[in-house]
């Protein structure tokens, strides 16, 4: 069968969908990657950005949030341009319109969040007012329960690009995805040799980094440009009981139309069902509290000791007022039972009240 994927131009999207094509290929498809431009690419040019989003730092009303790196591609599948879409998972709403469908979600990356510093070693050794690149609503807030002194820099851009504006000094630490790092790590990060003592030396390459050894995602897209950064600048892969990533972080979704029935089927090998129970839980607690990429919402599922657990947090944007929830699935409880009670957990903590008095018109991640 011969598949279409919508994908966005980053680097990190084209990794993605060649990853999943290689996938494909392996089992006998036969692909082709269309390159579609969203609102969200859009806004990550600075000059278009200041004129969408308000001198407050805000993204304005008339902005949806949620979902703008997703519009375009969705258009092109109801129209028949393409038959599949590979996102990363956190972009999506917890609502997709009922013409789609997520047909697979596969196996997950590393979820958590991945401090990169050149020159200081782990988060407790910055200096006290330190200036951090982020723009995330949830990161800030996670990390100014650590240090309310931390400063934050709006770093925009495509993964390369803010690792480029570190290595320049516009801000003396970045907070990005471990998953996008790992992906891509190749082709941001020089290679040097790391200490013993440094927490990468001898990591070894996360599973969706090993699948097609001999298999250059990038290969036919590569920018020619110098690499922005060192390897040995990845200095803390954080604990997500002290920074909580965002529902779905780390995982990639396949979203076909509802209703294609051959495409559904020639993808559904991908689908992982212990990652899907577990994003969607995460979702779950998402979409019970307002749902959203937007919101200030950290969340993780994992396997612990035989059992389902179910971490999740909500930050005042000072970090002064921190409501969390750990939970664990009873045998046989759906992802929607599951991610709805944790939410009620953080809910009875006055987790709702921290959403609607702090977050209103948050930019999404």
């Amino acid at each position: 069968m011969h598949l279409r994927i919508g994908s966005r131009g980053s680097r990190l999207a084209l990794w993605q969908s060649n990853h999943i094509a290689a996938h494909l290929r392996a089992l006998g498809h036969t692909t082709e990657i269309l390159i579609i431009r969203t609102t969200g690419d859009r806004m990550q040019d600075p000059a278009i950005a200041a004129k969408m989003i308000g001198p407050d730092g805000k993204t304005p009303a008339n902005v949806d949030g949620k979902g703008i790196f997703i519009k375009e591609i969705e258009e092109a599948l109801a129209a028949g341009t393409i038959d599949l879409a590979v996102h990363s998972l956190k972009d999506l709403p917890t609502e997709l319109d009922a013409q789609f469908t997520l047909a697979a979600i596969p196996e997950r990356a590393d979820p958590r969040d991945v401090l990169l510093v050149p020159d200081w070693l782990q988060i407790h050794t910055l200096p006290a007012n330190a200036r951090i690149g982020t723009t995330s609503p949830r990161r800030m807030a996670q990390l100014r329960a650590l240090n309310p002194e931390f400063q934050f820099v709006a770093i925009r851009g495509n993964i390369d690009t803010r690792i480029r504006k570190l290595g320049r000094g516009d801000c003396d630490a970045l907070v990005l995805a471990a998953a996008g790092i790992d992906r891509l790590g190749t082709k941001l990060l020089k290679p040097v040799e790391l200490d013993p003592q440094h927490p990468e030396f001898g990591r070894p390459p996360h599973i969706e980094c090993i699948t097609h050894p001999d298999h250059d995602h990038l290969a036919d897209h590569d920018h020619g440009e110098e690499l922005p950064g060192q390897a040995d600048w990845i200095r803390q892969r954080f604990d997500p009981e002290m920074l909580c990533p965002s529902p779905g972080q780390g995982a990639l979704a396949i979203e076909t139309r509802a209703g294609d029935v051959k495409t559904i089927a020639a993808i559904k090998v991908l689908d992982d069902a212990t990652t899907r129970y577990a994003v969607e839980s995460e979702r779950w607690l998402l979409h019970a509290l307002g749902g959203g990429c937007a919101l200030p919402v950290g969340a993780l599922c994992i396997q612990e000791h035989g059992r389902v657990k179910l971490h999740a947090v909500v930050a005042a944007p000072d970090g002064e007022c921190v409501v969390t929830a750990m939970l664990f699935a009873e045998e046989g409880e759906s992802a929607q039972s599951f991610g709805s009670r944790g939410a009620q957990l953080l809910v009875d903590q006055g987790a709702r009240e921290l959403l609607v008095e702090g977050f209103a018109g948050v930019e999404a991640e």
